[in-house]
């Protein structure tokens, strides 16, 4: 049974450690990410806009940043205020978990939830899914895969992509992948059941997509255990109840995209000044201590445009985390318990309406903007192209391979590189990993050299 007391771990997946550092385990979670290539990576990966020169824009390195940042914060105060429950403050080792280490951990997890998304933004995952999906009355091609794999495959899901990138051992790599702790792990499953399991958004929060693929169900089962996660029993399906740190990650990512789109979109002129001004107000005047009077005497002083949004968006940040705090603390033992089905950030009927509103103007004017569009189409010719060259040429017998299937897999980075006598799906998988990890810019330049339209440089 999970208990405020038992649902941390220190421990490290992968490994047995006894080595003691003047850094706390969590901290060496966050350095291990950040000092990733994965990490690095980020940095050529679409966020929403595709990446201009004239106009700075968020991709999703500086997304992932700024997420931890606000997820740092929540776990400060989310931590302070467990670390007073009865059952955690006769605990010594619990209370200096809460009160010290729990904002490493969320702020770790949020630095990595959005590793295991691929180039092109959501447009990349859902390329990934089509080409499966178009092939599936491809004579022979479905029947290589089990029923379950094959909804990893055509609901391709970068949350599951993103504990598999963290934990596997890839060719020539350590064991254990990232090595993270457990708490880490364990805060970035935002859906901890299988891809058959999945019901959408009609379903429960926990089930709306999925959290590991089939080839790393032991990982998911071992982060579960050491954690004592709730089993949400079902005899057809694998369905955990969240883990009470991923509402943390959660909301840090839902305060910071909502908001950082429009800072975004406001920079590149597709909203006015006042509009965003006007959008960003309703979520400040949220915060009982603020008063509108005040926000514009402030706003008057700056003449700067760009200054005035900054302005509003802290604001407008520390308003959201306040609430999602609040609401954190007045549903601690249901979030506990496996019974809390929504997030933190709409669970108050004030705020949903006013992130409704937003999210309606943002799908309106941002998510529909010509370039959006355009680097979504991009994504999908790309992404599908390159998977099929190399989904074919690993599919094909060894000894049926032509010159073109030789060479295309004579690509194949290293650490991608599978058994022949593996199955389809593990050979499938490998190639995603190798195509899920690739940034816009080398997909783009991958995808014309394989195609002849670029030839490559020495």
């Amino acid at each position: 049974m999970m208990t405020w007391n038992n649902c941390f771990s220190g421990e490290r997946f992968g490994i047995v450690s006894s080595e003691h550092t003047s850094r706390t385990e969590y901290e060496r979670d966050w350095d291990r990410i950040i000092f990733s290539s994965a990490f690095r990576r980020l940095q050529n990966k679409t966020q929403v806009f595709p990446l201009p020169e004239e106009k700075f824009v968020h991709n999703r390195l500086t997304h992932s940043l700024e997420v931890a940042s606000v997820g740092r914060s929540l776990g400060e105060m989310v931590g302070r205020k467990v670390a007073e429950l009865p059952e955690v403050s006769q605990n010594i080792t619990s209370v200096e978990f809460y009160k010290y280490h729990l904002k490493h951990v969320i702020s770790s997890a949020c630095l990595a939830h959005d590793l295991g998304n691929p180039a092109f933004g959501h447009s990349g995952e859902e390329a990934i899914s089509q080409f499966f999906k178009d092939r599936q009355n491809e004579l022979g091609f479905k029947s290589q895969f089990t029923d379950a794999q094959w909804a990893d495959l055509v609901n391709f899901e970068g949350n599951a992509n993103a504990l598999r990138l963290l934990t596997k051992q890839f060719s020539g790599r350590f064991d254990g992948g990232f090595r993270l702790t457990y708490s880490t792990l364990g805060a970035i499953i935002k859906y901890p059941c299988e891809s058959l399991a999945k019901q959408g958004k009609k379903g429960p929060k926990h089930r709306a997509k999925y959290g590991f693929f089939q080839s790393d169900e032991s990982v998911f089962k071992e982060v579960t255990s050491k954690l004592n996660m709730h089993e949400d029993k079902n005899e057809s399906y694998l369905i955990f109840k969240r883990h009470p740190f991923v509402y943390l990650v959660e909301a840090a990512d839902d305060i910071c995209y909502s908001i950082i789109d429009l800072e975004d979109a406001h920079r590149l002129g597709i909203f006015s000044t006042e509009k965003v001004v006007h959008l960003l107000k309703q979520i400040i005047l949220l915060n009982p201590s603020e008063s509108e009077a005040r926000i514009d005497k402030l706003l008057n002083l700056v003449q700067d445009e760009n200054e005035k949004i900054a302005y509003l968006r802290a604001k407008s940040i520390n308003a959201l985390a306040l609430i999602c705090v609040q609401v954190f603390e007045d549903n601690a033992q249901e979030i506990l318990n496996g019974t809390f089905n929504s997030d933190l950030i709409s669970f108050k009927k004030e705020v949903k309406d006013v992130m409704k509103e937003i999210s309606a103007e943002s799908v309106k004017h941002i998510y529909n903007y010509s370039s959006v569009i355009k680097i979504e189409l991009a994504g999908y010719r790309i992404m599908g192209g390159l998977l099929e060259d190399f989904v074919d040429a690993a599919l094909t017998n060894a000894s049926d391979r032509n010159l073109r299937h030789n060479n295309i897999l004579a690509i194949l980075p290293s650490q991608y590189h599978f058994s022949e006598d593996a199955s389809a799906y593990e050979k499938v998988m490998n190639i995603i990993d190798f195509a899920s990890g690739m940034t816009d810019i080398y997909a783009l330049k991958l995808y014309r050299n394989l195609r002849g339209i670029e030839m490559p440089k020495i």
